[in-house]
């Protein structure tokens, strides 16, 4: 195997990892949601293509929490309609620009909260939380495809 494929296998596993552990959380107590659609994607950009600037912590953590709380916003003090939907998520998209923390995925929650009716508990568990476990875990992977990388660029020279 080379190393892109090295890399590749590491991004799926790792990714493969990360979802389960917050699905299998989500499955086995009361405590709420530990993983939303976005994530997915998410799971792509920090995996897969760690080095983009949409990938990095700043934007994963910031961008999900700032899309997510102006959708709660809109859940809990404008309505849910198709406009509202569409507003919110320009909005989201403008506020992610602006900050400079643009993360696609996070795109994607005013659809899904205001759809689906969240409160203000959805800011922590899974938005912040889950980001936050991603993250981390994409770090280790990270750290893990350097470390392989290296390994195979020592075992060529040897």
């Amino acid at each position: 195997m080379n190393d892109g494929s090295y890399q590749a296998v590491i991004a799926g596993v790792f990714s493969a990892l990360t979802l389960l552990v917050l699905a299998y959380l989500e499955s086995v107590n009361n405590y709420g949601v530990w993983l939303m659609a976005p994530f997915g994607a998410t799971a792509v950009l920090v995996f897969g293509i760690p080095d983009s600037p949409l990938a990095k912590a700043k934007n994963v953590i910031a961008g999900h929490l700032i899309t997510a709380f102006i959708a709660v916003v809109f859940v809990t003090y404008i309505g849910s309609d198709p406009i509202n939907i569409a507003t919110a998520t320009g909005l989201a998209i403008t506020a992610m620009m602006l900050t400079k923390t643009v993360h696609p995925a996070a795109g994607a929650n005013p659809i899904l909260i205001i759809s689906s009716g969240q409160s203000w508990d959805f800011l922590i568990m899974p938005v912040l939380i889950g980001t936050v476990f991603i993250v981390v875990c994409g770090y280790l992977s990270t750290w893990l495809i350097v470390k392989v990388t290296l390994y195979c660029e020592h075992k060529k020279t040897a």
